[in-house]
């Protein structure tokens, strides 16, 4: 697949590693009869400190510069981790950026508050309107994209996790990037396992694969829903992906799967799995999670393992998507001072 005909900008100097976790995976199957973890360091992007958003708004961005834009608009969480790296964007291209948080857990947003709220206002989000859950968020973004019209501005609103098509060309890249290495590094890999939260890094993934001929499953870890409810959106993202590219397809139905029960008992909100999976990681291969997305996606791995989805023998890839700085808002927690869900 031809990605040069889309504008992109480049926030990363080479690959992200790929790497084989040894300790990690004897301390998952100390009988040796498990899987081999591998890890593909997406947390290592651009755009410090990295994380999957760096991918997709490499074209985003491009397309708000080619279209004259001097404001990028974006919505998310207040931990959001895909605003704080539009905002980095944002910086680095001389642009103004601002933020439409949905405050999806009532009482959780606080403006002193660490981790990626202390980076929102370190880097200067030049302005932020905080809504309650369930409100329209494009709707929000729109009214703000108004406002800035109102004063001669143009503002380049970005679908919340950057998750569109267009976005979702970052993860067509990264299967491209995959399939280079998986040759030059001689590695076979039978399953990923990957994030699914608003569906661009799923989606745009299986796009790829599918188009660059990448016969290997994906297997989708939710953080906000259940397959029922998450499936849908991914397939829809992939085949809208697969349509930009003029790929000529129908993406199969059964290429998307995923699996729900570790993201309870609500979005952003701490389990007793996700704590476990951050400090194993943390204790055995010194490599960090966040307790919104990552921990629970390497939460539902390690819940497959123990369930044999896996055979043994099996290499397994993890696709890390960073979001290290909201490890620092919930401190007490993945230290096991604070009681969680089980």
């Amino acid at each position: 697949m031809d990605l040069s005909r889309f504008p992109r900008r480049r926030y990363t100097v080479g690959a992200t590693p790929l790497e084989f976790l040894p300790n990690f995976t004897r301390a998952l199957s100390p009988d040796g009869q498990g899987p081999n973890i591998w890890i593909k360091r997406d947390d290592m992007l651009g755009l410090f400190p990295g994380g999957n958003k760096t991918r997709k708004l490499e074209f985003l961005v491009a397309d708000a510069l080619a279209q004259g834009a001097d404001t990028l608009i974006t919505c998310g969480a207040p931990q959001s981790n895909h605003c704080r790296i539009t905002l980095a964007a944002a910086v680095k291209e001389g642009l103004k950026c601002r933020f439409v948080i949905e405050e999806r857990v009532p009482g959780s947003f606080h403006e002193d508050a660490s981790g990626n709220h202390f980076l929102f206002r370190l880097m200067g989000v030049e302005a932020l309107t905080v809504v309650p859950a369930g409100s329209n968020m494009g709707a929000a973004m729109q009214q703000v994209a108004d406002e800035l019209v109102a004063q001669g501005r143009k503002g380049y609103i970005i679908a919340g996790g950057g998750s569109n098509a267009l976005g979702g060309l970052g993860y067509v890249a990264c299967a491209q990037e995959l399939q280079q290495q998986f040759y030059e590094q001689d590695v076979r890999i039978d399953q990923v396992v990957v994030g699914s939260g608003s569906s661009g890094t799923h989606g745009g993934l299986v796009a790829g694969f599918i188009g660059n001929h990448i016969n290997i499953p994906i297997v989708g870890i939710g953080v906000s829903r259940d397959p029922a409810d998450q499936e849908p959106l991914v397939y829809k993202e992939a085949q809208a992906v697969a349509d930009l590219l003029g790929l000529g397809l129908t993406i199969p139905r059964e290429a998307v799967v995923s699996v729900g029960g570790f993201w309870q008992p609500k979005y952003s909100i701490p389990n007793e799995k996700m704590v476990e999976a951050v400090q194993m990681l943390a204790r055995t291969e010194a490599i960090l999670l966040d307790p919104v997305y990552t921990g629970k996606i390497m939460a539902g791995l390690i819940g497959l393992v123990r369930q044999g989805f896996f055979k043994p023998g099996e290499n397994v890839l993890f696709l890390h998507t960073g979001g290290l700085p909201s490890l620092h808002a919930y401190e007490a927690v993945v230290l096991g001072k604070t009681p969680v869900a089980a």
